[in-house]
């Protein structure tokens, strides 16, 4: 299975400005809709996951799922970056997980993140419905918490998964 992923960032919002430009949302749209169109048709299969930076903000991300649908954007999956600096609480994350899968009717994923890796994990995975598909984790090369040391050596971050994928991940 192939995944075709459409993120919209905050404060970058949009692509290929100015017609992508957040304020053009009719530009913006029929360019998100192109690369499906074209994706789709070398691959039918391929799900298409619209992926928003505002995993804690729900009015943000409402506003911009709402405005693809409105324009005919198809998507299956919905992904969220999560930022506590950026982004809000744990419970804002778990509120905006919770609400956009249910008001879509769409799984929801994780797709960036660094910080508080057991937290977002239990809240990612804990989506009601089974909606949750888990978390990925965003340059584990270079962020605040990367998986290595300045040695190459793995140090406790990446440890974290080894129990993390036995209480999420069934065989």
């Amino acid at each position: 299975m192939y995944l075709l992923i459409f993120k919209f960032t905050i404060p970058v919002h949009g692509m290929i400005w100015p017609d992508g430009y957040i304020n053009n949302l009719d530009s913006l749209s029929q360019l998100i809709y192109a690369g499906i169109n074209a994706v789709k048709a070398v691959s039918s299969s391929t799900s298409i996951m619209l992926h928003i930076a505002l995993d804690g903000q729900n009015d943000e991300s409402r506003f911009w799922l709402d405005n693809m649908i409105m324009r005919g954007v198809p998507f299956d999956v919905i992904g969220l970056s999560y930022y506590p600096r950026w982004h809000g609480t744990l419970d804002d994350l778990q509120y905006n997980l919770e609400d956009l899968s249910k008001h879509y009717n769409k799984d929801v994923i994780v797709v960036e993140y660094s910080h508080k890796k057991q937290e977002v994990n239990q809240l990612a995975f804990d989506v009601p419905d089974g909606r949750g598909k888990g978390t990925c984790i965003w340059e584990p090369l270079s962020t605040w918490e990367s998986f290595f040391n300045k040695d190459g050596k793995a140090n406790k971050y990446l440890y974290l998964y080894d129990e993390i994928s036995k209480t999420y991940l069934k065989k």
